[in-house]
């Protein structure tokens, strides 16, 4: 599956940490991330990743492109909910485009925890069943 990981500014050691705690399954799937985000966690965990701009700089609508083209399974995004963000409008569309085309959206470690377990189990196979149809479909 493709899991796109971001992070806000106070927010990555978190998802550091949780990279780190579950690289086990991580490591069985491809892997997307925001510049920053995804250098701090391939640093602290090797992980690979297909990495974007830095949210701020465009990040979030290469993600969020993806997501609109049925390329994304699932993203899990540590947002600040404390901090202004200068591009919180970037994170209200990404967060918008999960919601039009069903792709499963985390906000925090509680429920990332959720997802990932989840993934581990073949609970999120049913995204197999949706790209295949759609594929299926334009032929």
């Amino acid at each position: 599956m493709n899991i796109a990981l971001i992070a806000h500014d106070k927010k990555k050691q978190d998802i550091i940490n949780f990279s780190t705690a579950y690289q086990y399954i991580l490591t069985q799937h491809t892997l997307y991330a925001t510049g920053t985000t995804g250098r701090m966690i391939s640093d602290a965990t090797g992980l690979h990743f297909h990495l974007f701009q830095s949210g701020p700089l465009g990040g979030d609508q290469q993600i969020g492109a993806m997501i609109a083209n049925n390329e994304m399974d699932m993203v899990i995004f540590f947002r600040d909910p404390l901090t202004a963000q200068p591009h919180e409008p970037d994170v209200s569309a990404l967060m918008r485009l999960c919601d039009v085309y069903q792709i499963p959206l985390a906000t925090n470690i509680a429920a990332s925890e959720i997802f990932i377990k989840g993934l581990h189990n073949g609970d999120f196979q049913w995204r197999e069943i949706v790209k295949q149809k759609e594929k299926e479909n334009k032929e």
